[in-house]
């Protein structure tokens, strides 16, 4: 009869994929840390100063302010589902990834090991957007537990949504599909740049679907206090697409779909 697997044994088998992750990133900073800093630079510059001084106000505040929450989100967003997708699709293509599925580590801790290294690189080009931030624009954040929970929460739902997309893919070229053909344009429609009240028609219609717009206005609310939509409905529906995307992730992963040759 074999020996029941420790809890310290599961700590360590997550602890070593989240170090992993973690050191990967650090390693390769001038192409994980670095290239995110250099691209909102130039989104400040450009529609912040630019565009932004021709606009004016944006929602009642400075347009430079406003569009502070959008970039923050936008680069979490990019970060958390191009780690995970790059990464994990390594580790197929490299075939150490069997290891893992032949390890007594439960499928979720597998998963939550690569989605905590994707929502750290999330958050520390997060933390280096809000720094750039704060030469161009002064703010003040309105709520610190709105601004953390909802910027944790999406970096956790893009981090579960590029596991799958790495999990499907079958080559590199595979795993840049969704963010260009989807992921780019949903963000760009999610009121990064601009108030929803905006949009005319069937096109505001169209974005009140996009779950994005919810995730970026749940955020700005934090940072700035004012949001396109009720605070409530965003946290509802981050939940709701952490609690099936999960879900999809987990089962995927004992199943071994995309992974068992």
């Amino acid at each position: 009869m074999s020996n029941p697997v420790s809890a310290s044994s599961y700590w360590i088998g997550y602890k070593t994929i989240v170090i992993k992750e973690v050191m990967r990133i650090l390693r390769i900073w001038a192409q994980t840390l670095l290239p995110p800093a250099i691209t909102m630079t130039l989104y400040f510059v450009i529609f912040g100063q630019l565009i932004g001084a021709r606009i004016g106000e944006m929602g009642g505040m400075d347009y430079m302010q406003f569009i502070v929450p959008g970039l923050i989100m936008l680069s979490v967003i990019t970060n958390s589902y191009g780690n995970i997708t790059s990464s994990f699709f390594g580790a197929k293509f490299g075939r150490h990834v069997e290891e893992l599925l032949v390890s007594p580590l439960p499928p979720i801790l597998i998963l939550a090991g690569y989605v905590t290294g994707a929502v750290f690189r999330a958050l520390v080009v997060g933390v280096l957007v809000f720094i750039v931030a704060a030469f161009f624009s002064d703010f003040s954040i309105h709520s610190w537990p709105v601004t953390l929970s909802i910027v944790v929460l999406t970096a956790i739902v893009f981090a579960l949504a590029g596991f799958i997309n790495a999990t499907f893919a079958q080559k590199f070229d595979d795993i840049s599909i969704i963010p260009t053909f989807v992921l780019q344009p949903m963000t760009y429609l999610g009121g990064v740049f601009f108030s929803v009240d905006l949009l005319p028609g069937i096109w505001e219609t169209i974005a009140m679907a996009n779950p994005i717009l919810y995730m970026v206005n749940g955020f700005r609310y934090g940072m700035l206090g004012v949001s396109d939509v009720p605070v409530s409905a965003a946290f509802g529906i981050i939940l709701v697409f952490v609690a099936v995307l999960g879900t999809v992730c987990v089962t995927l992963l004992k199943r071994g779909t995309g992974l068992r040759t």
